[in-house]
């Protein structure tokens, strides 16, 4: 499970009702300019270098930017993601442990840091509209520091400028897809969906 400690996935949300066939790259920053709480659903598989699909998962999202969020997921194992603006905490409820990192070290030029970052995208990633397939724009994000987890993220877009899909390339040949559904933007989120307090009795780890 150590693939979803490295991206932090926030998720996103723009309806561009305004500008029609807007490209992928133009929706990505209109989102980050726009979009300061998101709430959705996602589905998640986990593909290995040749393709084949090693892991499936499902669960939920939250965030408020910059650097707050709430990541579940539900199945195949209940596992709890929160970003508090300082910190990062990782709970497998399982083997109940936790593991803690700074949020600047954690994140960097991750996907998260694409996506949830208030900073220049274009600081930290080298961005590339990569055309339309199947009715979906798509970007390409490539991190121009080489201490990045990720290879490139891939965003799809509907013509709108609806996030439909991320995809993400790690540097062990793996490629996790998610799918995003029932997605909002600027949902009000109770300030305390961003904290975290260990439970009593887990193992706690500090990177």
């Amino acid at each position: 499970m150590d693939v979803l400690k490295h991206f932090c996935l926030f998720l996103l949300f723009y309806p561009l009702a305004s500008i029609a066939q807007a490209s992928a790259t133009s929706s990505l920053k209109n989102f980050i300019h726009d979009a300061r709480t998101v709430r959705a659903t996602f589905t998640q598989s986990v593909l290995d270098k040749n393709g084949r699909t090693v892991q499936t998962g499902q669960g939920t999202m939250q965030f408020q930017r910059p650097g707050k969020f709430r990541w579940i997921y539900e199945k195949p194992y209940e596992q709890l993601i929160v970003g508090d603006g300082d910190r990062i905490w990782f709970y497998d409820r399982d083997l109940n442990q936790v593991t803690v990192r700074r949020l600047d070290l954690a994140i960097g030029s991750s996907p998260a840091a694409l996506l949830a970052g208030d900073s220049d995208i274009e600081q930290n990633f080298e961005l590339r509209d990569t055309g339309s397939l199947a009715g979906t724009e798509w970007l390409e994000a490539k991190p121009k520091t080489r201490d990045s987890t990720f290879e490139w993220v891939r965003l799809g877009f509907t013509p709108d400028g609806v996030l439909k899909s991320m995809e993400l390339h790690d540097n062990f040949g793996q490629t996790t897809v998610l799918t995003f559904s029932r997605l909002e933007r600027n949902p009000r989120l109770a300030p305390d969906l961003f904290k975290f307090t260990p439970p009593a009795g887990s193992d706690v780890i500090s990177d």
